[in-house]
């Protein structure tokens, strides 16, 4: 699973420039899940990123789905997001 949050802080730091990035394994809180049968890992991401700056809440998250790309269908079942920017924290 390191591999994991590895690949995927790579891609968010690659795409979105963050000031601050954290990523944290939840698929342990998910065992026995359906989604979590099939491999696939539960993540929990904060980026705080100025290419955030007025974008609405749903663009934000647009925003970081697109960075992950392949990695929605092939290693994330699910994501949640905290998206902001330098001023919101």
């Amino acid at each position: 699973m390191s591999g994991r949050i590895e690949q995927i802080r790579a891609r968010l730091a690659a795409e979105l420039a963050p000031l601050e990035l954290e990523v944290e394994d939840e698929s342990h809180r998910h065992v026995g899940h359906a989604g979590a049968r099939d491999g696939r890992g539960h993540f929990r991401v904060r980026v705080v990123s100025a290419a955030f700056r007025g974008q609405a809440p749903l663009a934000r998250h647009r925003a970081v789905y697109a960075a992950l790309g392949d990695l929605m269908q092939t290693d994330i079942h699910a994501l949640a997001i905290d998206a902001r920017t330098p001023e919101e924290v």
